[in-house]
């Protein structure tokens, strides 16, 4: 009895490790199974961290580019941006459009401005005179002509420059808006140019407004380039266009500005985008479809 109850008990002991040991295997194999799903996640928290790391590189790599333009090229300009920042995805171009004399004195009083594109040269050679410009950086790249306008199928005895004043009223950009001051001289040099100014002269902030005015018949004629005209071909209708002998063509120069806040990316980005511009032969061709022409000067 005794060798009997000798061989139950180790029976016993023997079931007992076994199933221990069993017990010992089904904890190892579900720790594994926890250390496994706590190294994924650990992963894939470092994937995200990672990405999200290489999202915030790459906006902080993105360089904002201030690009000051004359109101007659902002359409053009546009088109030109989408682009150059599909091709230059770290470019964010930044527009600023009005009157060529209005966005001079903006540079004077400070404003960030990385490329200045005019659409006369005396506000280019002021600022460079004044020491706003980068040295070598002003290239002329385009020509506008002036045109006289009326609204799409508007009455009017004006049949030209030379005989104007038999208008009831003239939309005509300011004396510091380049369209304004070309409008100027052309009746200075037509000898005309006291008798125009004392017509009813609607007094537009740049050529956008003048063309605007005549374009919603609140003017009977207007001054502006034939660019503006071209591109509300269905409100305005070019009474005449001056030529040569007139006035010479409207030149449009393009430079670098002294950007003191900008990064060393801004002004590799600033000058690789005015690059473009001069250079590029779909940025031309965009131009010329616009009605502008290749300058000479």
């Amino acid at each position: 009895m005794k060798s009997g109850k000798k061989l139950i008990a180790v029976m016993m002991a023997a079931m007992f490790a076994a199933g221990t040991v069993a017990g010992c295997g089904s904890t190892g194999t579900k720790a594994t199974q926890a250390d496994q799903t706590t190294a994924k996640e650990e992963t894939s928290k470092v994937e995200e961290t990672t990405k999200a790391a290489e999202t915030t590189e790459a906006k902080a790599e993105k360089e904002d580019l201030y690009v000051f333009i004359a109101a007659s090229l902002k359409n053009t300009m546009e088109k030109i941006k989408e682009t150059y920042e599909k091709d230059h995805p770290n470019v964010n171009i930044i527009y600023n459009a009005d009157s060529s004399g209005t966005l001079q004195t903006q540079i004077e009083e400070g404003a960030q401005c990385d490329v200045f594109f005019s659409a006369a040269t005396k506000q280019m050679d002021a600022l460079k005179e004044g020491g706003f410009v980068v040295e070598g950086s002003i290239s002329n790249l385009l020509e506008n002509k002036i045109v006289l306008i009326k609204p799409k199928d508007g009455k009017t005895e004006v049949t030209g420059f030379d005989n104007i004043t038999k208008a009831s009223s003239l939309a005509l950009a300011g004396e510091d808006v380049p369209v304004g001051q070309y409008a100027r001289k052309l009746f200075t040099n037509l000898g005309t140019l006291d008798q125009v100014m004392k017509m009813e002269i609607n007094e537009g902030a740049n050529v956008t407004a003048v063309l605007t005015a005549v374009a919603e018949g609140s003017n009977e004629v207007g001054v502006v380039y034939a660019t503006d005209a071209a591109s509300m071909a269905d409100k305005v209708e070019i009474i005449a266009e001056a030529d040569n002998s007139m006035i010479d063509p409207a030149v449009y120069p393009v430079g670098l500005i002294i950007d003191k806040e900008a990064s060393e990316g801004q002004v590799k980005a600033a000058a690789d985008f005015k690059e473009y511009l001069v250079n590029d032969e779909g940025v031309m061709k965009l131009f010329t479809d616009a009605g502008f022409a290749k300058s000479t000067k």
